[in-house]
């Protein structure tokens, strides 16, 4: 499953001083695939430590590094997406797990072009409350990915959620970007 990312584990804190900061990556990347978005994925908790104990400090490294990304992804016209991953299934170490967290996080930062990518499906596990959640984030929110819940199945499979209003909502508040769908599939498909 790798990492999940490097921009909050405590020794990233000073990537100025050497080696190859994420948001240079997105750079380089940018070069070759004319993106204009990228994830910065925030990283995990360490194996034996407590979230409680450690979370501080992890988001103090996070917000400086954040902070660091959007300057040099600022300079290549490209956004920075941080998305909370939920703690309860899919990662119980991941550090940002709710969508309240993340608009923390990014009013610390304060930088325009680091935004928030709702996860619809996490932000069901960890909160559910999903059209007030939706409306009150709406003005940080830069990407939207989908899949149903509980399974992480297909959107139009049977399950918790009604896309069909939820994306009511998306259109009366005016979202126009992509919809990432991001999905376990029930059956055959030709995506892998």
């Amino acid at each position: 499953m790798g990492s999940r990312g490097l921009l909050v584990p405590i020794s990233s804190v000073h990537w100025a001083r050497g080696g190859v900061h994420p948001g240079q990556v997105a750079s380089l990347l940018q070069d070759l695939c004319s993106l204009d978005r990228i994830h910065l994925m925030a990283g995990r908790i360490p194996v034996d430590s407590h979230r409680a104990t450690v979370s501080r400090e992890m988001e103090d490294v996070f917000v400086k590094n954040l902070s660091y990304a959007a300057d040099i992804l600022s300079r290549e016209g490209i956004t920075g997406l941080i998305e909370p991953i939920n703690s309860r299934i899919t990662d119980p170490r991941y550090f940002l797990d709710s969508p309240h967290q993340a608009a923390a996080i990014l009013e610390k930062v304060g930088k325009p072009n680091i935004q928030l990518q709702m996860d619809i499906y996490h932000w069901q596990i960890m909160d559910g409350n999903l059209t007030q959640n939706i409306q009150k984030y709406f003005p940080i929110i830069g990407h939207v990915q989908i899949a149903q819940v509980p399974g992480r199945n297909e959107p139009d499979s049977d399950g918790e959620l009604s896309y069909s209003y939820l994306f009511s909502i998306l259109e009366k508040l005016g979202y126009h970007g992509y919809l990432g769908c991001e999905y376990k599939p029930l059956g055959k498909s030709s995506f892998k």
